[in-house]
C-alpha cells in the first residue's frame, strides 16, 4: 500500500518553517489504517508485548488498535496534568520547543514488555522520553514503532540501542506547492 498517497503535508504548522505531516486522512481510509496497525503488529508479535505505550494524541488511535491486535493492554503518555492520580512525568525536546510527558505512577509494572509507539519519529525527543518513562517504572522497551520518519532530522539515534520500525521514511522536507 502506498501510504504517502493519503498522508497530508500542511505548511507552517505548527510554527513558520515547519511541515505538519497529517495522518488524518490515513485514519479516515480504513484500508490503510488496516494496513498500518496490520504492519506494526506484526512485527512487534515476535517481542512478546505486554503494553503499548502512545503519546497524546496521534499515538492514542493507533496505539489503542495495535494494543488489541496484540492481546496487549495500552498505556497512555499524556500533557501535564490531564491523567487523574499520581503521575510521573518525563521533559523533552522538540524540534520547535519543549514539551514534557506524563503516565500514571504504576501503569507500568517492572519487567512488563512495552511497545513504544508514535505516528512519527522526528528529533526522537518526545520517543525517548516515552522511552525514559517506560525505564524509570523497571518496564522492559521491546521496540519502538512508527508509522512516520523524517531520517533528515536523525531521531532515531536519540533511540539507540532500541529497535526501531518506520513504515515512511522521508528523506528531505519538502512542504507542497
Amino acid at each position: 500500500m502506498d501510504l504517502d498517497a493519503v498522508i497530508g503535508r500542511v505548511p507552517d504548522h505548527p510554527k513558520p518553517g515547519i511541515v505538519f505531516y497529517d495522518l488524518m486522512p490515513l485514519f479516515a481510509d480504513p484500508a490503510a489504517l488496516n494496513y498500518v496497525i496490520d504492519r506494526i503488529s506484526e512485527w512487534a508479535r515476535p517481542r512478546a508485548v505486554d503494553l503499548v505505550l502512545g503519546a497524546e494524541s496521534r499515538g492514542f488511535i493507533l496505539g489503542g488498535g495495535i494494543a488489541r491486535a496484540l492481546g496487549a493492554g495500552f498505556v497512555a503518555a499524556r500533557k501535564p496534568g490531564k491523567l487523574p492520580g499520581e503521575t510521573i512525568g518525563h521533559d523533552y525536546a522538540l524540534e520547535y520547543g519543549t514539551d514534557r510527558l506524563e503516565i500514571q505512577r504504576g501503569a507500568i509494572r517492572p519487567g512488563q514488555r512495552v511497545l513504544v509507539h508514535d505516528d512519527l519519529l522526528a528529533t526522537g525527543g518526545t520517543s525517548a522520553a516515552k522511552v525514559a518513562l517506560v525505564e524509570s517504572q523497571g518496564g522492559i522497551v521491546v521496540g519502538t514503532a512508527f508509522v512516520i520518519e523524517l531520517d533528515f532530522l536523525g531521531g532515531r539515534q536519540q533511540l539507540v540501542p532500541h529497535e526501531v520500525l518506520s513504515l515512511v521514511h522521508y528523506a528531505t522536507e519538502e512542504a507542497p506547492a
